[in-house]
């Protein structure tokens, strides 16, 4: 089994920052491409950033040049660096991870931005 632990969720004012972390801990025996999504009451969840195990990643057209996916392979940890942070981007976030065909999801952390 594998287990993923979000932190670094909260209450921030727009304009803001946050960073959200991801860490993955079990039966893992290669490093998996990890994503963010995010989902609000009533809405499928989205992709925020992913980023692949040689570091490549990808993002939303809604927070590209303001987030910044991350990660640290030693640790098995991903990072989400969210700056300018809007009240649109108040969300639960989601961490997952792709290990062969088996998708991992943490619990998720709430982010409220505040105008």
């Amino acid at each position: 089994q594998v287990q993923l632990v979000e932190s670094g969720g909260g209450l921030v004012q727009a304009g803001g920052s946050l960073r959200l972390s991801c860490a993955a801990s079990g039966s893992i025996f290669s490093i998996p491409a990890m994503d963010w999504y995010r989902q609000t009451p009533g809405k499928q969840r989205e992709l925020v950033a992913g980023i692949t195990s040689g570091g490549r990643t990808n993002y939303a057209d809604s927070v590209k040049g303001r987030f910044t996916i991350s990660r640290d392979n030693a640790k098995i940890t991903v990072y989400l660096q969210m700056n300018s942070l809007k009240p649109e981007d108040t969300a639960v976030y989601y961490c997952k991870a792709q290990l062969g065909p088996y998708a991992y999801w943490g619990q998720g952390t709430q982010v409220t931005v505040s105008s």
